[in-house]
């Protein structure tokens, strides 16, 4: 029978708790009161305070959730996950597309050309007589570029210094299109024929080189001037009349600062690998920003949901200015950067709320911004309280001193049962799982790993060990997303099933009970960290179900660093328990791609299969929506198929509201909130009222 805990309160407990909300706001009851005040203020309550107050800088939680409130992206997602309109009102997304003319015959019987205009003529030959296959509303333009001198640094390498060297860059052929399109260059052969990159010869390039130093300067010259180049641009639209809280106008070189705000080296930006595939930030007047890409990589247009930062107030000058003021002198003012500005607890922004104040392990004090350019949020002020202690966080909320809660599992179900209250249930984009090391030799094979999963019972753990809170999930991707493949279903529990398969394999049962073949015990080890109960009990679990049909797990608790150090990062270990908090682009390249299972690297289970290379790569350079969502749910199922990891659950996330909050809508009348579709309730917080009575939905 499922049990629950109840929260039980010792009287020292609640009267301190009591006595704290008491002397920071009244009791529901009396909110109405001394003019209503408090139906204007929004209060959340957190066990942490923010770190820095910097979209370009944060990188934890409760900064990213004061962020959200006072900057603007250019783009963000909307309530069902698809990209929106920010700071920038449009945007179009088009690809210049770059091809290096090797001259010479193509081979196959194809003809020749000597020059670049004859390949250019070809080209366009072949694609007006159907003889490549391009679509007709994706070629704009086709121009020759003139040959070119480049400097390219060929790296130091040993003993051997950087060499700077001048090169002579052939001739090359600029393609306009219309949309990126990865498939570009392969729709060309028919003309350019097989092998047309290998006809390169980089040592005509420049003046001859000692042996040693001709590869070094040929791989040089490669990365720089590719035979085959994707430039994808986005043409960004921004939004006019828009200004930040101190009434400054914003407009195309603030969106062109951030981005060098960002690549500086001094800042320590944690954005930086977010936008380094980007070659070129240009404004174009003062409301349109064009951004060109080094290559393919379509995850990257979500970079530009980071809040637009204003240049007027953290450029050189006004760093300059600040270091003035506060008497930095000497090197000091040689590193000062973003890092060191006051602006970091004292922001400026183009967002809903206007900063107001910061008292530190206390409180975050923001204030509603009446010129937003998205109108103006309803409620007055938003607070954002740090209370740690999980059980004061309670009280204060059944007091009314905060008006969300983010209960625990076990507490879930009595708030649900409470007319006062509303519960609102997500599942997160995460997930938690069982990880083998599939370079150890008995974990190799995926037959194996599969009959593991079937001999636990995932459903019990979902409903004892996270009392219900949580959901299945089969792959890779957050359920949430549209890249999940809903058509995968979870591994059967069936200990007798997995039995059979592992007895095929020529395992079978010794005179002790364990499974045994060749002489060796079925035998490895299950670890993870200390201080995740969840994990915890999943060992013993997991132990337990395999030992029902003569698997014999060992498990082991590590403090996180020791974890990390000795055994994940090397590769060091047979299988783990882990989970991952995952984004909502289908980009998976860092967690299953081969060349990312080296030590340190995040693919530690070493899983390697080269139809899911090609499917992982193809759909971070993919720019169609529907063609990256077929390829992402091909490579859901294929890593299924294979069971690196046993997928265990996705947990559930509860946040528990007032009742009487409820959401304004465009005619005036009154609705129940809703979150997105990614579980996000304050994604229409600025349509948000406190009602100074139930409603009667």
């Amino acid at each position: 029978m499922r049990t629950k805990r109840l929260l039980i309160l010792t009287p020292l407990a609640l009267i301190a708790a009591l006595l704290q909300s008491y002397y920071w706001v009244p009791t529901y009851e009396d909110q109405a009161g001394a003019g209503g005040q408090r139906l204007h203020k929004f209060i959340e309550a957190s066990s942490g305070d923010a770190k820095i107050l910097n979209p370009a800088l944060n990188a934890d939680t409760a900064s990213s959730r004061i962020v959200d409130r006072l900057f603007d992206g250019l783009l963000d997602l909307d309530e069902n996950l698809a990209l929106r309109p920010r700071l920038a009102s449009a945007w179009e997304i088009t690809e210049q597309a770059y091809l290096l003319a090797v001259p010479g015959a193509p081979g196959d019987g194809a003809p020749a050309w000597d020059d670049a205009q004859t390949l250019a003529d070809e080209l366009e030959r072949a694609i007006r007589t159907g003889e490549i296959e391009v679509p007709p509303d994706l070629l704009r333009e086709v121009e020759v570029l003139a040959p070119h001198t480049r400097r390219v640094e060929v790296p130091a390498s040993g003993e051997t210094p950087a060499l700077p060297l001048e090169v002579r860059v052939p001739a090359r052929l600029r393609f306009s299109l219309a949309r990126v399109d990865q498939d570009f260059f392969t729709r060309l052969a028919p003309v350019l024929g097989e092998g047309y990159a290998e006809r390169v010869d980089y040592g005509a390039w420049h003046e001859p080189l000692a042996p040693g130093a001709r590869a070094a300067a040929s791989a040089a010259i490669a990365a720089e001037v590719p035979v085959f180049e994707h430039n994808p641009e986005i043409l960004f639209e921004l939004r006019r009349g828009v200004r930040f809280h101190d009434g400054h106008e914003f407009d195309s070189g603030d969106v062109a600062f951030t981005y060098r705000a960002i690549m500086a080296p001094r800042n320590l930006s944690p954005r930086t690998s977010d936008f380094e595939p980007i070659k070129q930030v240009e404004p174009l007047g003062p409301y349109r920003v064009r951004v060109v890409y080094k290559r393919l990589f379509s995850p990257a247009i979500m970079a530009w949901a980071m809040g637009i930062l204003p240049e007027h107030l953290l450029n050189e000058a006004a760093l300059a200015t600040e270091m003035d003021a506060r008497g930095i002198v000497g090197e000091a003012r040689e590193s000062f950067g973003l890092r060191d500005s006051n602006f970091n607890r004292a922001p400026v922004g183009t967002g809903a709320f206007r900063f107001v104040e910061w008292q530190s392990d206390e409180l975050i004090h923001l204030r509603r911004n009446p010129d937003y350019w998205d109108g103006p949020p309803l409620y007055a002020e938003y607070f954002y309280r740090i209370i740690p202690d999980a059980l004061t966080r309670e009280v204060e909320f059944r007091t009314g001193a905060v008006d969300s809660y983010t209960p625990e599992p076990y507490q879930v179900a009595r708030y649900s049962e409470d007319r006062r209250y509303r519960a609102f249930s997500s599942i997160r984009t995460g997930y938690t799982y069982i990880g083998y090391n599939t370079r150890r030799a008995l974990l190799a094979d995926p037959r194996v790993r599969r009959a593991l999963g079937m001999a636990i019972d995932v459903e019990q753990i979902i409903d004892y060990l996270i009392y219900g809170e949580g959901e299945r999930v089969t792959g890779p991707y957050p359920k949430t997303t549209a890249w999940y493949a809903e058509d995968v279903t979870p591994l059967p529990y069936d200990p007798p099933g997995a039995l059979r398969v592992l007895e095929r394999l020529g395992w079978q049962r010794n005179a002790d009970g364990w499974l045994e073949k060749d002489g060796r015990v079925f035998e490895f080890n299950l670890i993870t960290n200390n201080g995740n109960q969840s994990r915890r009990a999943i060992l013993s679990i997991a132990q337990d179900a395999w030992k029902r049909i003569g698997v014999k797990c060992n498990t082991q608790v590590f403090e996180w660093a020791v974890f990390l150090k000795d055994f994940v990062n090397p590769g060091d270990f047979d299988a783990v328990v882990l989970g991952w908090s995952m984004g909502v682009d289908p980009d998976l390249y860092q967690l299953w791609h081969s060349s990312q299972s080296g030590p340190n690297q995040l693919n530690f289970v070493g899983y390697r299969n080269a139809r899911a290379d090609l499917l992982i790569e193809r759909i971070r350079r993919e720019y169609d929506h529907a063609r990256q969502v077929e390829a992402a749910r091909q490579l859901h199922r294929l890593i299924a198929e294979d069971q690196p990891y046993t997928f265990l659950y996705a947990p559930r996330t509860t946040q528990i509201m007032d009742r009487k909050i409820v959401m304004v809508a465009e005619d005036g009348s009154f609705e129940p909130l809703r979150a997105t579709r990614s579980g996000d309730l304050l994604y229409f917080l600025n349509r948000w009222r406190k009602l100074d009575h139930e409603p009667d939905f």
